[in-house]
């Protein structure tokens, strides 16, 4: 078999091993960070992180299958692990900055809600007070 499309296969196994993993660590542990965005809507925050893992397996498989073509022949080991390695470097850079920008537009949506939530007064007004006289 060529050892270029060794390389491939290995790249594609590795790369969608890897998109599966990162997508799935990041749904579980953003569940909870999205529930507090999102004010304890529980319902809410599982269709928006199901959302995002969507738009994840999507951006990042689609950027893998692009990334597959090989400028150069893999003619020995040496050149495979090298072509592997350079794939495989851009693609774990790519997931962190998906993932960072994710975490950047959540923080600011989050940001958003928590100034809300500070200005609400704590407890509702309990009466009307008639402003005073002047020179009283």
């Amino acid at each position: 078999m060529d050892l270029t499309v060794v390389a491939y296969v290995i790249y594609l196994l590795v790369s969608v091993a890897l998109t599966v993993w990162v997508a799935r660590t990041l749904s579980r542990a953003g569940k909870v960070f999205l529930e507090d965005v999102l004010h304890g809507n529980e319902k809410l925050a599982d269709a928006v992180n199901h959302l995002l893992v969507v738009g994840f397996y999507l951006v990042n498989l689609g950027f893998v299958a692009l990334y597959l073509k090989n400028a150069d022949r893999v003619g020995n080991a040496r050149e495979l692990f090298e072509a592997l390695s350079v794939k495989l470097g851009v693609v774990l850079l790519v997931l962190g900055v998906l993932h960072l920008c994710n975490v950047y537009v959540l923080n600011k949506i989050r940001r958003r809600g928590v100034m809300d939530r500070e200005q609400v007064p704590p407890v509702r007004p309990q009466g009307w007070t008639a402003p005073a006289r002047p020179g009283a």
